[in-house]
């Protein structure tokens, strides 16, 4: 009995058990539903992926409709034709829009009145609707969500992710909650493209990467090509490019090469909105070639002025006036009083390489012989042989990156076509030896140079930062070609330079006038030594911080390091 009496009790506990779980799973159905993260955090769950998909989607639509309509409203002030539908459409979009930022406006009321006119181009257009304070907003508005016009679709946030589950939980958030907690923590995206710009900082030597959003290849692809027509030129550049250049006659210039320096990689990705997308090549060729997309200073032309002096007084390069008002073709065009030009002050995001075989005929400087006539005294001077220059066909292989040449290379022996003239003039000789003259300075090189950096503003090829060019560049004839004393005069420093200059030389010339010479391969003067004009001092080289073979020249006026432009004394 006691057998039975336990086994019975067993049997029934069973059938308890099972009936009792039978009807828990019958209550409790597991369901399907699905877990939204954001970078690994989790925040609501939700019936349907797609329900969430198409949410993001509309409301982007939705944002993507109320720009358009503010754009419209724009639009309508300065179009005098329009349809009674457009006219409608016009007064419901403005009465939407003044509910919804009333509070704001009624600020900016009570405030200044801002006068947006100018920035959108409304400054010239009939009297409408808006006033400026409206148009300050719409403007802003408009600015901040220009993304939304030109996008396919608005996507989810980098981070998302959407898990299937299967759970007893029957709570769950609805699509609306969820893209609310999504949109206070993490911008939504769009479709386009990262482009990596990888250099080497001239300073560090270490690799720097710049990067650039834009919603389609072709913007970047366009301005990248506008940015190589402002060094190179349309007519070059289509030739270049089209393989429709002629090999060099007698004259001119033959492109081997043109090439952008940088690194640069394109990948698809999806952008967050809150980043900088570029939308247009415009935009974009102004951000990599001035590094801003604002509007460049402006000046108005004074009388007097001119191409070289106003960019000197505005510390730019002649090359980037140019660039910023091509209607100039040359830094000797006319310009005339109250005339408005742009003061374009470039930071190029990339570097543009051209690399050109220039054949050209140069003049060939004559030489001045002098005669001492002991009986005269200093200054009373004649010119016995008038001086003629001759003229040499050189070929050179130059390399200029942005506009700046960095290189010159010769090719071959220079072709004389006219040989020069020496003139001869006959001095007082009761001079000082170390005595400078005031006229007739030698020039430091070889004939056949190339002056490769004036005397101005321009972007350093060595620290790539905006710096004043304090002489002369000049590429003479090759490495270790001579370096000519400019005049008499007395050696002062001749030596190594930790700043920059290498092995340079200073002349005293005892005139008030002082010159230097760097980046020399080699000096060949000591300090105290006294040389004539047109003595060789030493040869061309790079020592220092430099580019290429290259004697950087500067001229001295009224003491050490006060410095003026080279070229006036050969004026």
């Amino acid at each position: 009995m006691k057998k039975f009496g336990i086994g019975f009790i067993v049997v029934v506990l069973s059938l308890m058990t099972f009936v009792l779980g039978f009807d828990y799973r019958d209550n409790e159905i597991p369901n399907e539903y699905y877990q939204v993260y954001l970078d690994d955090e989790l925040i609501g769950t939700i019936k349907s992926k797609d329900e969430l998909e198409n949410y993001i989607k509309n409301e982007g639509e939705t944002i993507k409709n109320k720009v358009t309509d503010y754009q419209f409203l724009l639009d309508f002030e300065c179009n005098n034709d329009l349809t009674e539908e457009d006219k409608t459409r016009y007064n419901k979009i403005l009465n939407d829009f003044k509910d919804e930022y009333s509070s704001e406006l009624k600020l900016l009321e009570k405030g200044n009145i801002i006068d947006n006119s100018k920035t959108n181009s409304l400054e010239n257009c009939a009297n409408g609707e808006l006033t400026d304070n409206e148009k300050y907003l719409l403007n802003n508005y408009i600015l901040k969500n220009q993304i939304y016009l030109y996008a396919d679709q608005i996507n989810e946030p980098n981070g998302l992710q959407i898990r299937k589950v299967t759970t007893y939980n029957n709570s769950f958030t609805d699509a609306k909650e969820i893209y609310e907690k999504i949109a206070e923590k993490k911008s939504f995206t769009v479709k386009g493209y990262q482009i990596s710009i990888k250099s080497v900082d001239t300073e560090t030597n270490e690799n720097t990467v710049k990067t650039i959003y834009v919603l389609n290849e072709d913007v970047f692809k366009k301005a990248v090509e506008s940015m190589i027509k402002t060094y190179l030129g349309e007519d070059d550049y289509k030739a270049y490019y089209d393989e429709t250049q002629t090999k060099i006659e007698t004259v001119g210039y033959y492109i081997n090469n043109v090439y952008v320096e940088e690194n640069i990689t394109i990948k698809e990705m999806q952008i967050p909105v809150d980043e900088v997308i570029y939308m247009d090549d415009v935009t974009l060729a102004s951000y990599l070639l001035f590094g801003t997309t604002d509007k460049q200073r402006t000046y108005v032309v004074q009388e007097g002025d001119t191409i070289s002096s106003i960019a000197l007084n505005n510390k730019i390069s002649t090359s980037e006036f140019l660039i910023s008002n091509r209607q100039f073709k040359s830094e000797s065009s006319l310009l005339f009083a109250g005339q408005e030009v742009v003061i374009g002050v470039t930071d190029p995001q990339i570097k543009v390489v051209v690399e050109k075989e220039v054949r050209e005929d140069v003049e060939s400087k004559y030489n001045t012989t002098e005669r001492i006539n002991p009986d005269k005294v200093i200054g009373d001077d004649s010119v016995v042989q008038k001086g003629e220059n001759g003229i040499l066909r050189v070929s050179r292989l130059t390399k200029t990156v942005n506009g700046d040449v960095i290189s010159v290379e010769p090719v071959g022996e220079n072709e004389v076509l006219k040989y020069p003239v020496d003139e001869v003039i006959e001095r007082g000789g009761k001079a000082v030896p170390n005595v400078g003259t005031l006229t007739n300075w030698a020039w430091p090189t070889n004939q056949g140079y190339m002056i490769t950096s004036y005397y101005q503003w321009r972007i350093s090829p060595i620290t790539g930062k905006r710096e004043f060019h304090t002489g002369l560049d000049i590429a003479g004839t090759g490495y270790r070609s001579p370096i000519y004393a400019a005049n008499n005069g007395t050696v002062i420093t001749a030596g190594w330079s930790s700043g920059g200059w290498g092995n340079y030389v200073v002349i005293n010339h005892n005139n008030g006038y002082y010159t230097m010479y760097a980046h020399m391969d080699q000096q060949i003067v000591k300090v105290g030594q006294t040389v004539a004009k047109g003595t060789v001092i030493g040869y061309m080289g790079h020592t220092g911080w430099a580019t290429g073979d290259h004697v950087h020249f500067e001229v001295w006026h009224g003491g050490e390091w006060q410095r003026i432009n080279p070229l006036e004394i050969y004026q």
